[in-house]
């Protein structure tokens, strides 16, 4: 390596504009408040029903709920790309695009959407939990019921965090600097 010359894994990428402090703590809310409800699901993957009724066995049922606890949890770190710098530039190592500037509407329409989706699944649950309009609510017996609305309560956090993160992300990408 010659003596002008910067290693490029070692040098850090910052954003275009900084990013406030509270848009900074929401992103490393969301992956929070996710993992509850990602762990709690576990155990009925595997046949235990919790104070409710188990799923019918299945070869598929682990795999199936192992999986979605998986790719909810990847979904939730994604929102770290609305604070970091790869959620503005493409990384180096993406063949083709790598170095080339994201356009801001190509992350702030699916985080909208994202957000939106999760705000209806908000309502859905509280229709359930407090049976509103003739829902049926929650089949878990006892504490078990106690237990699936608070973590399903705070998974419900997530579609207002992750709009209130997209709005930060349109602030600081699409509008001019105060």
């Amino acid at each position: 390596m010659a003596i002008n010359t910067v290693d490029p894994a070692v040098v850090t990428k910052t954003t275009e504009r900084p990013v406030p402090r509270w848009a900074e703590n929401v992103a490393h809310l969301i992956p929070l408040v996710a993992l509850p409800v990602c762990v709690w699901r576990l155990p009925i993957g595997f046949g235990w029903g919790m104070g409710g009724d188990p799923l019918p066995p299945s070869v598929w049922n682990a795999p199936y709920v192992v999986g979605l606890s998986v790719v909810s949890e990847l979904l939730a770190l994604l929102s770290f790309g609305l604070v970091r710098h790869w959620g503005e530039v493409v990384p180096a190592w993406v063949p083709k695009l790598g170095g080339k500037r994201i356009p801001p509407f190509a992350a702030i329409v699916p985080a909208t959407l994202g957000g939106l989706v999760f705000v209806g699944l908000m309502v859905h649950w509280a229709f359930g939990a407090f049976h509103i309009g003739g829902a049926s609510g929650f089949p878990y017996a006892g504490g078990w019921g106690i237990l699936a609305k608070t973590v399903s309560g705070l998974l419900t956090l997530w579609g207002p965090l992750l709009l209130a993160l997209t709005y930060g992300y349109y602030r600081r990408r699409c509008r001019p600097e105060d």
